[in-house]
């Protein structure tokens, strides 16, 4: 399910990708400037913790009971888990990094 979730996720956000990319550098102001590093942070975010998921996915059904590797399997699990929330807290801290300049 979180596999999914997360396919479905950078499906959505990889297209932005292109276009904030593209325009980063003809943006006259900071906070589209700021706006459009946001979009490509979180897309690719969202596009690593998905590897992480499959990946640590894979380890464990791999595992085949071994103690070590369910272990390894659920840290990379959880890097993933903390990827995706980091990638939902990103519009709050640029919110945040916004203010500290002032175009808030």
């Amino acid at each position: 399910m979180l596999w999914t979730a997360g396919c479905v996720a950078t499906a959505l956000l990889v297209p932005g990708i292109a276009e904030a990319a593209g325009s980063l550098a003809s943006q006259p102001t900071l906070d589209q400037v700021i706006t459009n590093l946001r979009n490509v942070i979180v897309s690719m975010l969202v596009g690593l913790a998905t590897l992480f998921a499959t990946i640590g996915g894979a380890r464990y059904i791999l595992a085949g009971g071994d103690p070590s590797e369910v272990e390894a399997a659920k840290k990379t699990l959880r890097y993933a888990a903390i990827g995706y929330s980091v990638a939902v807290l990103a519009p709050v801290l640029v919110k945040l990094l916004q203010t500290v300049v002032g175009q808030a």
